[in-house]
Parts: C-alpha cells; structure tokens; sequence
C-alpha cells in the first residue's frame, strides 16, 4: 500500500527515535513518504495533496490536533485515515481501542492494514470545521485557549496543567453568573441558558491520566452526535458532572442543571455575543453562532482490532 506518515515532531510524546522505529516498521511492507508538519494547517495540506496522488492511507503521528487537521484534508475521498498517539492525551486514537504508546499502537496499525480493516465513519462538523470526537462551546473552549497560552506546559506538565487551567479559567477567567448561549435542538426544544456545550462524536469525553471521562456513552462514529448543555457552572454542579465522568460508562446524571440529548443531526447554537469554541482540542476563536452538524460516512478509518491479549 502508498502510505503517507504526517509527524508532528513538536507533539508531546514524539521523539526522533520514535518516529525512525515507526517509519521503518511501516517502511517494511509498504510504500512509505515521511513528512513533517510545519506550522498550523499543514497537515490538512498534506493529507490532501496525499489523496490527490493516489495515497491509500495517510497516518499520523501526533496529537488530536493533527489529527483533526489531517481529517480535514480527507473527507469526500477515498484515502483512509490512520491514528498513532503522539500527543499528551491523544483522545481519538485511545477511543479507538488503541495503547497510548506509538510503537505498540503501529504494531496493532500494522495488523490492521494487513486486514484491510477500513470502515467508513460519521464525522461532526461546526461552522464547516469537520471534528472527529468532539467541539466544546463555552466555558470548555475557554480552558482549551488559556492552556495553549503556554503550550510548552502543555508538553511537560501533561493532564496537571490541564487541571490547574481548569480552576483558574472557572475561578477568574470565565463569567459562571451568566449564561452564554442558547442551544436549538432538533425536536425545537430550546436551552436558552447555556454555559458549556459539549457536542461529541464518540465517547469518552476526554482522558485524565489513564481514567477516560465519559459523559455521553451513546456517542459512536456509526450514530448521530450527542449533545451535551450545562445551565450553570456553580462549583457542585461542575465537580458533580466531572465525578460522575470519571466513573466511566454511565450518562450523567439529568438533572435541571444538564441536559443531554443523543442522535442529533443538526444543533444550532446562538451567543449572547462572542463566545469561545474549540474543535477536539484546539482552540479556534469567538463566535456568535454555532452551526453543527453530522455527516455520516465521511471518513476513511483504519480501525485496529482488538488483539488477542486484550
């Protein structure tokens, strides 16, 4: 097979050697071109030009962000997508049932490319932005921005960094008196009081260590997105969601405070003036209006099988 390996070389877990062992075990068996992202966008460029040309799979080593982007690059053609975690959480390649160390999750990459084990897979999009596991309006966005403010943290702090943005942005730096938004659901019913929505694609929400965090557990790459609203950010209800998340498995508790609503194919979401979002982690600036939408079948997926020592 023609294969393209995207490496972000600046990712949290990326090191020279790790990315010489997985070029030469992909190298091994297959046509292989090895290309380093260079600023921002470049890996949707990439992955493009690669499906173009004729590339059968455009893997990449890195983090949610690159891999956002790469997606971005592919959807509408024939060239699949293949994940290798080389990110601090790496969110999408775990959800797909594979290890968070790069040169284990190849071996089962490898495996699967054998099979030919490609699927076809829904994706979100938000304002035209294709997302693979989530976008997070609000209060969620804002921590995403106040941790890229210093993305060097990012790379050596891990999860705590990501923790202590979280206190600080609800503590000082995120209005929790007033709501930010509405949310028009697809049945007409309208959440006039929203401070953070979470609308996902797959589940777990995210990770935190080796503990996934779910909150919505009906969200699959095969099914409409799930909706996620908060109407208050009071310290219990937050800490309530969170500690319910991390038991994994169960939706959150409904409660006048959050709503969840499952299989939605179109959600529109309307500010009371700018509001933050960001899209499977990377933040991408203030909007007024939130257009959401699920578009089944849009993607190319290598998806691994679970192994026999699983």
């Amino acid at each position: 097979m023609k294969l393209l390996l995207v490496v972000n070389a600046t990712a949290s877990s990326v090191t020279p050697r790790v990315r010489t062992v997985i070029a030469k075990a992909l190298a091994a068996d297959h046509d292989l071109e090895v290309v380093n992202t260079d600023q921002r966008g470049h890996a949707s460029r990439l992955a493009a030009e690669a499906a173009r040309s004729g590339t059968d799979v455009v893997v990449v080593l890195g983090g949610d962000g690159t891999l956002n982007e790469a997606a971005n690059g592919l959807v509408g053609s024939r060239t699949a997508l293949a994940a290798v975690p080389g990110g601090s959480t790496n969110v999408f390649a775990r959800s797909l049932g594979l290890p968070n160390d790069a040169v284990e999750a190849t071996g089962q990459l490898l495996t699967a490319l054998d099979e030919r084990s490609v699927e076809k897979v829904g994706l979100g999009s938000v304002n035209g932005r294709y997302f693979l596991f989530h976008t997070g309006i609000g209060f969620d966005a804002a921590v995403v921005e106040r941790v890229e403010r210093r993305s060097h943290l990012k790379r050596f702090a891990g999860h705590p960094w990501f923790a202590w943005s979280a206190l600080a942005t609800w503590l000082r730096h995120y209005d929790h008196r007033a709501p930010r938004f509405a949310v028009h659901l697809g049945d007409g019913r309208v959440i006039d009081d929203g401070f953070l929505a979470l609308c996902l694609n797959t589940d777990p929400y995210t990770y935190f260590g080796p503990r996934a965090l779910s909150v919505a557990p009906l969200a699959t790459l095969d099914r409409p997105l799930s909706i996620l609203t908060l109407r208050s950010l009071r310290f219990r209800v937050a800490l309530g969601l969170v500690l319910r998340a991390m038991r994994g498995g169960t939706a959150p508790a409904r409660s006048r405070w959050v709503v969840l609503a499952d299989d939605e194919e179109s959600v529109t979401i309307s500010g009371y003036g700018p509001v933050p979002h960001q899209v499977d982690g990377e933040y991408l600036g203030l909007a007024e209006t939130f257009a959401v939408r699920h578009h089944p079948t849009a993607l190319h997926l290598v998806v691994p099988r679970p192994s026999s020592d699983a």
